[in-house]
């Protein structure tokens, strides 16, 4: 017999065994019992005493049994091939789909493999190069390679989050990613989950093709018929997953002159501040800093500012912040953290959603990037057109004036001290500072003298939609096209990435007839 149960036990109790088996034995009345198994654990911080709570299955008078394969790959070497452009979280998942519904995936990515990454990422800090097919959100991988790795979603009624996770464990992540409410991966540990990935999808019959940038598409009587890659190659397909991330605006400028519906989307900007990691773990663990049972400390922030919400995005415990453009004339920043989450600094994105209405005409499909495209230049230029960005302490925000110093920050290409609230338009910078003034009193400490904003925390999500029928989640007006992911605008993140992508590939197979 398997029994659940929910328990909650104080902090400092979480690795005793002795004291976690009594508190079960009292509870189930058994004093007797095998395996116990936690299957879900968060942290409830909102007393001084601070606890964990635990979902946990108790094995009694019954055998635990390890869990087998989850992964189920067939040889698809001559089976029906399936077209792939992206090799982000949608796109990988996708081609994983593909080998276990008997369909060959052949998977184009314009940026390198992860590891040669690596070398590009050094440049923009080191030189202030951006290559605009390898950076922080174009190649293997895509952008949540180098943005920590988070697991956690709200979109649970899309697909199984769950299968998701078994995946990922196969691939050699930590199995803690299934039970810990608010899971990540890592950004030192995911390169090798992915470069494993990649490796099961050759291994079967698959094909992973990189520097390989989507330039042209061949469409016929409403139905997609081939591809062009690097204006020279030219491949014939009927069915096509475009997985091109949020930041492919040459996706959507292409998509546009083809004729092929694309929209404006509501999106969020911002920027993104830096605490000490110690001060975070004081103002949420009630004075006490992390340990031995206490991770780094997260928070999350939302406030309404004149009926507009502001809140906090991509928080990373014990991170750095990153240099994320994609084209040299422009600042980008976002967020990452190892594993153990054991660096000195807090960092995260606060964003405020914007409307297409509130920017021009929201008939104009580019109306929101164009918006977001002028505010990562305009950054550039107050920062000196290299891969500095603008900063300011933030309190010297609250109250409009120049920071007469900046202390030392995890953004490692440089900032330089500017007054964001003549930088950043009205609409975001207005509703910032009151927002702020809120997060304040919500977290009391949170508006310290040594936090400092960098700008802009601009690629939140893709600012434009591309649309797709809810039945088979191919496009409006071109049969065979399945835009999917975040540069599609349906999803949000590593897991509702991977989601989409497999839930592309699933409609692929009813039609092609897979396994």
């Amino acid at each position: 017999m398997i029994k659940e149960l929910n328990l909650q036990v104080p902090a400092d109790e979480i690795h005793n065994e002795t004291f976690l088996r009594e508190r079960v034995a009292q509870l189930i009345g058994h004093k007797k019992f095998g395996h116990l198994e936690v299957l879900k654990r968060s942290i409830d911080a909102r007393q001084r005493t601070i606890k964990y709570n635990l979902r946990l299955a108790v094995y009694v008078d019954e055998e635990f049994v390890e869990e087998g394969p989850t992964f189920f790959p067939n040889d698809v070497k001559n089976a029906p091939e399936v077209h792939i452009i992206g090799a982000g979280p949608a796109g990988l998942f996708a081609a994983l789909q593909a080998l276990e519904s008997g369909l060959k995936p052949i998977v184009f990515e314009r940026g390198k493999k992860v590891r040669d990454r690596r070398r590009d990422l050094a440049r923009i800090t080191k030189e202030q190069i951006v290559d605009e097919d390898s950076n922080y959100c174009f190649g293997e991988g895509g952008a949540g390679t180098y943005s920590d790795g988070k697991l956690y979603t709200r979109s649970k009624k899309r697909g199984d989050v769950q299968q998701i996770l078994k995946w990922l464990i196969h691939f050699g992540a930590d199995k803690d990613i299934k039970v810990d409410a608010h899971p990540h991966i890592g950004t030192n540990k995911l390169p090798k989950i992915i470069e494993s990935i990649r490796e099961e999808i050759i291994r079967w019959g698959g094909e992973v093709r990189f520097e390989s940038k989507l330039t042209d598409l061949f469409v016929e009587d409403g139905q997609i018929k081939g591809i062009e890659i690097n204006s020279n190659e030219q491949y014939n397909c009927e069915h096509l997953i475009l997985a091109t991330g949020h930041s492919a605006r040459d996706i959507f400028y292409l998509l546009n002159n083809k004729g092929i519906t694309i929209e404006s989307k509501p999106f969020a900007m911002g920027v993104r501040i830096e605490h000490s990691q110690e001060l975070i773990d004081q103002i949420q663990y009630h004075g006490r800093t992390n340990d031995e049972v206490l991770p780094p400390a997260a928070y999350s922030l939302v406030t309404q500012v004149n009926g507009t919400g502001v809140y906090s995005f991509c928080m990373c415990p014990g991170g750095i912040i990153a240099p994320c453009a994609t084209s040299q004339n422009e600042v980008v920043t976002n967020g990452w953290s190892p594993s153990k989450r054991n660096n000195p600094y807090s960092n995260s994105g606060i964003v405020v959603q914007l409307e297409p209405e509130e920017l021009g005409d929201p008939s104009d499909p580019f109306v929101c990037l164009n918006f977001q495209k002028e505010v990562e230049k305009q950054c550039w230029i107050a920062a000196g057109k290299t891969q500095q960005v603008p900063a300011q302490r933030l309190v010297d925000f609250i109250e409009g004036r120049v920071s007469k110093d900046l202390p030392k920050t995890s953004y490692q290409a440089g900032i330089v001290s500017v007054d964001l609230n003549k930088v950043l338009p009205d609409e975001i910078s207005l509703r910032l500072k009151q927002a702020f003034l809120d997060f304040g009193k919500k977290m009391k400490g949170y508006l310290d003298p040594n936090a400092v904003l960098h700008a802009p925390e601009s690629r939140t999500s893709s600012p434009v939609k591309v649309p797709r029928n809810k039945e088979d989640m191919q496009h409006v007006d071109l049969a065979g096209l399945y835009p999917v992911g975040e540069g599609a605008g349906y999803a949000g993140g590593i897991v509702s990435a991977a989601i989409d992508g497999m839930n592309a590939m699933k409609h692929i197979q009813e039609k092609r007839g897979g396994k």
